[in-house]
């Protein structure tokens, strides 16, 4: 009976189970970063799938017309034809260099340099003046304004009867046909394109003047310094990395114009104004011929990429010589 009612003494010998609590608490960190990064590719999805379907498709499909031949119609009648359409547009008797994309070199640069000194005479005037959110609001004003409406307006303001020659006349001055004359359409088309898009540039002067220490002014002034003086020794050195992004974002903003020539000028008079995104336009949608107008865009992509890596070399030696 004693033995019978003993406690059951029975020794337990740990089993493979004992090194659940260890494994999973190794486990578990791992299952969280699992289930946050699913987390987080599901909030990135939407974006993903815009850039998937509205960028790398277009791009994809855009790089297989450039080395086909496509009437736009039918997607079984894409022709194969290598490097033709890159070696046509350099081809004799091919505008595309000469002149439209040296057009658009010049109508690149002229934005640039009416823009740039545009917006530093600015930029610097009304950077100590009162009630600067006045001064925002204008020169931010054609930013905000359609590309539509600014061509028109200003297409109106150059003919021979607008506000641009009735000043001229007041002055004494003849009239001067500015979009129907080869010499003076593309300039006229440069005022404008540097006029619509000044406001940028000012924008990012007056933060670059708003970061130059008062004591250096202070300090040229206590040596004696004129404005000039103060200007080219201290304003200009120090405002030089905010001058490069601007020049830089204007060059890139001239070389892809293309709503404000088709309102103003339609590339005319002849092909004074025709330029690379005109070009590709012309070529797929009057022309039909879709192989040549994204033969175009590519030619275009790469000026635009070796700009931009331009742009990239420049702040990086900035960088290293600050």
């Amino acid at each position: 009976m004693v033995n019978a009612l003993a406690p059951e003494t029975t020794e337990r010998v740990p089993g493979p189970r004992s090194a659940g609590p260890a494994v999973d608490g190794r486990r578990g960190p791992a299952r969280r970063r699992r289930r946050q990064a699913v987390v987080g590719y599901l909030f990135l999805a939407p974006t993903l799938l815009f850039f998937a379907v509205f960028l790398i498709l277009p791009l994809g499909f855009a790089l297989l017309l450039s080395t086909s031949r496509w009437a736009g119609f039918d997607l079984g009648d894409i022709d194969p034809v290598g490097l033709d359409n890159f070696t046509g547009l350099f081809a004799d008797g091919s505008t595309f260099l000469a002149p439209v994309l040296t057009n658009t070199l010049l109508f690149a640069l002229g934005t640039v340099a009416l823009a740039l000194a545009g917006s530093v005479v600015v930029a610097t005037c009304i950077d100590n003046l009162r009630f600067q959110g006045l001064w925002r609001t204008l020169y931010f004003l054609p930013i905000v304004t359609t590309v539509v409406a600014v061509g028109n307006v200003w297409k109106y303001m150059y003919e021979p009867g607008g506000l641009v020659n009735g000043v001229l006349n007041a002055l004494g001055l003849d009239s001067v046909a500015f979009l129907q004359d080869p010499d003076t359409a593309l300039p006229s088309v440069v005022v404008v394109q540097a006029w619509a898009s000044v406001g940028s540039a000012i924008l990012i002067l007056t933060a670059g003047l708003k970061s130059i220490p008062e004591s250096y002014y202070e300090a040229a002034a206590l040596d004696g310094a004129g404005p000039v003086t103060v200007f080219r020794k201290i304003t200009l050195p120090l405002l030089r990395p905010s001058l490069l992004f601007v020049c830089i974002t204007q060059f890139l903003t001239g070389l892809q114009s293309f709503a404000l020539i088709i309102v103003m000028t339609k590339g005319g008079p002849g092909d004074a104004t025709d330029v690379a995104a005109l070009e590709m336009y012309r070529q797929a949608f009057s022309y039909g011929d879709w192989g040549t107008a994204s033969a175009a865009a590519f030619v275009l992509f790469v000026v635009v990429l070796l700009v931009t890596l331009a742009q990239l070399w420049i702040f990086r030696r900035k960088g290293e010589d600050a």
